[in-house]
């Protein structure tokens, strides 16, 4: 992402035009508990709704975004509630988690191909990653216009097949806004055995 992509992050997240949600993504609080905890890795943490939910559950967190803006909201609920998570000002296009660091890796509506093995080598062994992004699609629905900013079908299984897929999903479901639908892919991965 370029100067310019982070200008147009601050600036949405200031002006209020892009509202965060203040919960944790379902699809996430459903998994952690079968995960254990450790350190976890929030790519794309926008306001840190999901770091937030991963530090009240025990894990150790680092959550990177390249709007400062958003990081700075999350840095300030955090204090509120207590919290401690490490908050990265990053361009994605460029940064890399440390090899074999994290427990959990969470990419929660954000899509970046070039991040995809990165991720994967950021796992530490019998590491997770947790991957939910809207999906191409001809219908019309909710989340980014532009094709360029939507999953293709099945690129989440290409991107983190040499992991042991445990769960894929390409679904269309209710949006939170109450307008057209959410089309959706959901991955869960394990760098090794999941313990079952």
């Amino acid at each position: 992402m370029s100067e310019l992509e982070r200008s147009k992050w601050d600036r949405r997240y200031a002006a209020g035009e892009y509202r965060p949600r203040s919960h944790a993504a379902p699809f996430l609080a459903e998994w952690v508990p079968r995960i254990g905890s450790g350190k976890a890795l929030d790519v794309a943490c926008g306001t840190g709704r999901n770091a937030l939910f991963l530090a009240e559950a025990g894990f150790d967190v680092t959550a990177v975004d390249i709007s400062q803006v958003a990081v700075d909201r999350g840095r300030a609920e955090a204090a509120r509630r207590g919290l401690h998570p490490t908050w990265v000002v990053a361009d994605l296009d460029d940064w890399r988690p440390d090899p074999g660091a994290f427990d959990v890796i969470t990419v929660i509506r954000y899509r970046n191909p070039r991040l995809w093995p990165r991720l994967v080598s950021g796992l530490a062994p019998s590491g997770w990653v947790l991957v939910e992004h809207h999906l191409q699609t001809h219908l019309a629905v909710s989340g980014p216009s532009d094709e360029e900013f939507r999953l293709a079908p099945g690129e989440l299984l290409e991107a983190f097949g040499e992991l042991r897929v445990v769960l894929y999903s390409e679904t269309i479901e209710p949006s939170d806004s109450g307008k057209d639908p959410y089309v959706i892919a959901r991955l869960v991965a394990c760098n090794g055995d999941p313990g079952w």
